[in-house]
This record gives C-alpha cells, sequence and structure tokens, in this order.
C-alpha cells in the first residue's frame, strides 16, 4: 500500500532542482528515481503539482509518496544485542557496534539496527516521522562501520524535535578519529559542500555541483603520534559535526589530506592502516536537551576494544 510523507525545505538547501534535493535527503535513492516520482505526479510541491525542472526554497513543503524497493521483503524484529546507555518512555542512547548497519537496504533486510529496535521496543514504540518503515526510531545515523554513540527516538514527537535540534545545531556529537599524517594546527575548521560521487555513487565527495549540501566539520588535535619506520606519523582528533552529510567527516579528512587510518573507502597508504580493516572513528560525546522534561543530557563512550589496541601500540613505540 502507496503511503505518502511531508518534507520541510531547509534554508541550506535553496535553490536546489526539485529532484536533485529529494535524492540528496534520502527521500529516493536515485535522481532519476525522484525525477519518474515528479513526473508521474506522485508529489507536489506547496500543495501544486511542480514542474520537472522545478526548483526548492527555503520553507518549501513538499508532499511524496514514499519510496518502495519492490524487492524488499516485510521488516521484521531481530534479536541483535543493543548496547543501550539509557531509555525512558520517549527516547533511548545506544552505543551502536561497528559491522551494523542503521536501516535495511539491499543486502540487509534482516540485520540492522531498526531490526534490533523493532525486537525491543515494538514497531507501535517507534516513532516513524519520516515516513518511511525500513527507519523506524531513527533519528541520525553512523556509516556501518562507524561505532559508538547514537540517539532513537520511540514517539514522534520526540523525534521531530531531535531532528530540529540537530538541524538548529543544538545536539552535541563528537568523534574520535585517527587520521594518517601529522595536522599541524591544534583546531581547524573545513567547510566544503559534499556531494554523491559522480563517478562511483557508493563514495561521496567534496563537490561544487548544484546538488552539493553545505558541510561543516570542526576538529581539535588531543594528541599526534611520531613517525615510525613505515609511516608519516598520525594525529588523534576530536571531530565536531555542524552538519550531518553522509560520511562527512571521512569525506573531509580526506580532502585536507589526513584521511581515517584503516578507511576502506577513503584511506590512501594501506601500510598505515595499523591492522585495522574499519575506519578509526568512534561517536564518542553526544549532548542533547530532552525534549520532553528540558533536562540537558550529556553522554561519553570509551573507544572499542580494536581502537584502544591501535593507541596502545603507538604510544608503546614512543
Amino acid at each position: 500500500m502507496s503511503s505518502y510523507a511531508s518534507n520541510v525545505v531547509p534554508k541550506e538547501c535553496e535553490g536546489m532542482r526539485l529532484d536533485a534535493y529529494m535524492a540528496s535527503q534520502g527521500l529516493y535513492p536515485t535522481r532519476s528515481a525522484a525525477a519518474k516520482c515528479i513526473a508521474d505526479g506522485y508529489c507536489a510541491l506547496n500543495g501544486k503539482l511542480p514542474r520537472k525542472s522545478a526548483s526548492v526554497c527555503a520553507g518549501d513543503v513538499l508532499e511524496y509518496e514514499t519510496y518502495e524497493d519492490p524487492h524488499a521483503p516485510e521488516l521484521v524484529a531481530a534479536d541483535i544485542p543493543l548496547d543501550i546507555r539509557y531509555e525512558d518512555d520517549y527516547l533511548l542512547v545506544i552505543s551502536k557496534q561497528a559491522g551494523l548497519v542503521c536501516h535495511p537496504a539491499e543486502g540487509h533486510y534482516g540485520d540492522t539496527l531498526v531490526n534490533a529496535l523493532i525486537a525491543h521496543c515494538g514497531k507501535e514504540n517507534l516513532c516513524d516521522v519520516q515516513g518511511e518503515q525500513d527507519r523506524l526510531g531513527i533519528v541520525h545515523r553512523l556509516d556501518r562501520d562507524t561505532s559508538g554513540l547514537m540517539l532513537c527516538a520511540k514517539t514522534n514527537e520526540v523525534g521531530l524535535a531531535l531532528m530540529e535540534d540537530i538541524r538548529l545545531k543544538d545536539v552535541d556529537r563528537h568523534y574520535l578519529a585517527l587520521v594518517q599524517g601529522w595536522i599541524p594546527l591544534d583546531t581547524g575548521i573545513v567547510d566544503a559542500p559534499i556531494a554523491r560521487g559522480g563517478r562511483d555513487r557508493l563514495r561521496m565527495e567534496v563537490s561544487d555541483r548544484e546538488d552539493a549540501r553545505p558541510s561543516i566539520t570542526t576538529f581539535t588535535v588531543k594528541r599526534r603520534f611520531e613517525p615510525g619506520k613505515n609511516d608519516d606519523g598520525f594525529t588523534l582528533i576530536d571531530c565536531k559535526l555542524f552538519t550531518g552529510r553522509t560520511h562527512q567527516i571521512r569525506v573531509h579528512m580526506e580532502y585536507i589530506k589526513h584521511p581515517c587510518v584503516g578507511d576502506p573507502v577513503y584511506g590512501w597508504k594501506k601500510k598505515e592502516n595499523l591492522g585495522l580493516d574499519r575506519q578509526f572513528l568512534h561517536s564518542y560525546r553526544l549532548a542533547f536537551t530532552h525534549p520532553i522534561t528540558g533536562e540537558r543530557m550529556e553522554f561519553e563512550d570509551t573507544l572499542p576494544p580494536d581502537f584502544q589496541e591501535v593507541i596502545d601500540e603507538l604510544e608503546a613505540r614512543e
């Protein structure tokens, strides 16, 4: 059965083509799929059927038929352990393990965080404000092999409030990243728009294309490790997100020529992976205001064993 959802265009997406906007927001998997939705009359912009070439303005209200993968099986519960750091009637804070995909997609329909949340909470007790059943409870995402703290919402009221707080930069999200080489500055900011790769659609890239979205990451150096016999040294940094684009920190670190250690997509020198088979990126600090109680809540997570082992080895060689 078809269902419809609504979306309000944020200021930073002003002027984008409608099909590009729908794809960039994840409302449709590709720009061509979004264009077909528009052409077939299954979306409305401010209550009117838009032209195929329509552009969006900040505050525009988009109503659209949600995308359904015709090959996707029914969403089911899965007995996947959750490392829950906080839970009440409205939300959860979890520490996601590496290797866990956030929501169902091709190749992962029954082994995702959403499947685990359904088993723990029940479908009826998870927010669905994104208009897609396969994103129940999801407020923001982490890449499959990025570990650490995540927010999940149980009610639509709380889900909407948290998403708005993220948009307004009222949710603090900090990551620890170990990157290749020495970063000379103690602090820095990477302000570079990100778009899906032109040749490889699985990669993201810094771009000046029309569909590129504003993306800002700040970083603070926590420690530098001396060069070894087979490397140019490493830098441990605290990264703070001011936007939340797919692969944002990984793309920005590659852009400034200091890719995350172990990154299989954006990394350069495989010999400097330090034995890791995933990017050294961990969501270790999370702070937000509880939408119901008004309490400011702060959480901090320790490094997982594989990352701590790398740090211990680097410390031992100095």
